[in-house]
């Protein structure tokens, strides 16, 4: 767990600021079941806002992606899941590209992402929602339905109540737990706390270690940088749409530089 990377974002007046002294890659050795190389991907033709992230998430780990506003942590986890175009770099699963694939197609390979908004059906009941999320196996949903709210028992109280009807962090749950009714290997999660309450988001992070804890591999984005950083076994910091700084969760939560850049504005909340 020693070895740098080097620095691939600069700041200031030209300085390039180092990278972690904690390890960039996976801790569990060669076991990486995602990766992003050299992403570059926007919205816009020829407005990039990815300018070559890279990103490696090893089996059952919890990678964490913070940055400031704008510096492409959300546009990171869409294009790899194929909802921003990739212009350049690949991004493979288990070794296979899947640069621009079909979401569906990635949903059916074992990938799920929960967006930040609109991430329910409101007007449905939170037994409708989880159907959902087995659209391309209903045959599976009894069994899904037993293990989703054995780790979630609110969503198996709230069953036939409507999703709109739901407080935020119950919302934020059934949207967590309709993406693992498909049984995904790898969760892609945007900005899980968002809008939320403290005591909301310190109950979203704990489900999302529980969620980790069953073997599931997560890359979480997230704007509450310290508790972000706090449950990852390793994070990424990105700063206009490059990698910034990379190592585990705690020598980035510790380390001064990204205090001094990053955890100063970014983590208003503990």
């Amino acid at each position: 767990m020693s070895t740098e990377e080097p620095a691939q974002q600069e700041h200031g007046e030209g300085t390039a600021a180092p990278d972690g002294d904690g390890s960039a890659g996976p801790s569990t050795g060669n076991d990486v079941i995602l990766d992003a190389v050299e992403v570059i991907a926007g919205y816009v033709p020829e407005v990039n806002v990815l300018t070559g992230c890279s990103l490696e998430l090893a089996q059952g780990e919890l990678v964490g992606v913070i940055g400031p506003n704008g510096a492409g942590k959300s546009t990171l986890i869409k294009a790899m899941f194929g909802l921003v175009p990739v212009r350049g770099g690949t991004v493979r699963f288990r070794g296979t590209d899947i640069t621009g694939a079909q979401t569906h197609t990635l949903v059916q390979q074992g990938i799920g992402y929960v967006p930040q908004r609109d991430n329910v059906f409101p007007a449905l009941t939170v037994e409708e929602n989880l159907r959902m999320g087995t659209f391309l196996k209903p045959r599976e949903f009894e069994r899904r339905f037993a293990w989703v709210t054995e780790l979630f028992s609110r969503l198996a109280e709230r069953r036939k109540q409507r999703a709109g009807s739901l407080s935020g962090g119950e919302r934020q749950m059934l949207a967590m737990g309709r993406t693992l009714m498909a049984e995904p290997e790898v969760l892609f999660l945007d900005e899980p706390s968002a809008g939320l309450s403290p005591a909301n988001q310190d109950q979203v992070f704990e489900q999302v270690q529980r969620i980790n804890d069953t073997g599931v591999s997560i890359v979480m984005v997230e704007q509450n940088a310290r508790r972000c950083l706090q449950i990852c076994d390793r994070g990424y910091v990105l700063d206009q749409g490059r990698n910034a700084y990379s190592g585990t969760g705690h020598h980035l939560l510790h380390d001064p530089k990204v205090i001094e850049y990053y955890l100063g504005t970014l983590a208003t909340v503990d």
